[in-house]
């Protein structure tokens, strides 16, 4: 069976935090920049704020790749739900030494650590999904950043009643909130374009209007997860046709038929 072009297109969709993957928007840039700058402020913590699919965990892996060679940072890319592997990672992080998996690090003896290390030196941690992390690990977060040695950038969902950045634990710490939307339809064009050009398919890219883009952003609402599983989804149908009865395919413009089956085999109508 000869292999479509359209299996290499719908792979460009797949989600992934990839560094290589990040699209540059007038959205995603300012944010990026707003969090970078943050950085370089006297504040404790930085919280990333946005519903899933926005684009937090991009975003700060972009962060961490861009700075790592030139400032002290971490990037926890999975939250480490056991209190006693996250105080051991932040240790080894911070002091480059392994800790024998038989061993604890002890809190307080870790703060006074850290404590010591006031006026030398400036560590940035980079904490993503923190809305998994439980109310005593939160603490011994706040804590820590308390110390003015150690920076987090944390991200968190942003809830149905928006409410999160209420909590207790929150309030007097974060003094930067940098919260992350859905593109605009504007936004979702330049996205989808990007993603195809940067790969070579140029062609494809000329493929959508203006009426495509907005009915991909009516059902995804602008969402990164929710458009890349429709463009996946799409293309996905695109090989199956490509291989099968390419005949079907003919025309320089996506077929209104093949986009109104994706919108069906995701669930966004009811066939």
């Amino acid at each position: 069976m000869r292999k479509s072009k359209y299996n290499d297109i719908k792979n460009i969709f797949i989600d992934s935090i990839d560094n290589d993957n990040f699209v540059e928007l007038p959205l995603t840039t300012f944010n990026y920049q707003t969090l970078e700058d943050s950085l370089n402020k006297p504040l404790k913590m930085i919280l990333l704020f946005g519903r899933p699919g926005t684009g937090k965990s991009m975003i700060l892996n972009r962060l961490y790749h861009n700075l790592k060679n030139i400032r002290e940072i971490h990037y926890f890319d999975a939250p480490i739900l056991s209190e006693k592997e996250f105080l051991k990672s932040i240790y080894e992080s911070i002091s480059s030494e392994k800790i024998p998996n038989n061993m604890r690090v002890n809190f307080d003896g870790l703060l006074k650590y850290v404590q010591n290390l006031k006026g030398r030196r400036e560590i940035t941690f980079l904490l993503d999904e923190c809305q998994l992390y439980s109310e005593a690990l939160m603490e011994k977060i706040r804590l820590l950043s308390d110390t003015r040695v150690v920076k987090f950038v944390i991200t968190l969902h942003k809830t149905e009643n928006e409410d999160i950045i209420a909590k207790e634990h929150f309030k007097t710490r974060i003094w930067e909130i940098v919260e992350l939307r859905n593109a605009s339809i504007e936004d979702l064009e330049i996205y989808i374009q990007k993603k195809l050009i940067q790969k070579g398919f140029v062609e494809v890219a000329n493929m959508f209007t203006p009426k495509h883009i907005n009915f991909i952003h009516h059902f995804t609402k602008g969402n990164f997860r929710e458009t890349n599983k429709f463009l996946y989804t799409l293309f996905n149908i695109y090989e199956y046709y490509d291989i099968n009865t390419p005949e079907k395919l003919l025309g320089t413009k996506l077929s209104k038929k093949i986009l109104e089956m994706t919108a069906i085999k995701i669930g966004y109508i009811n066939d």
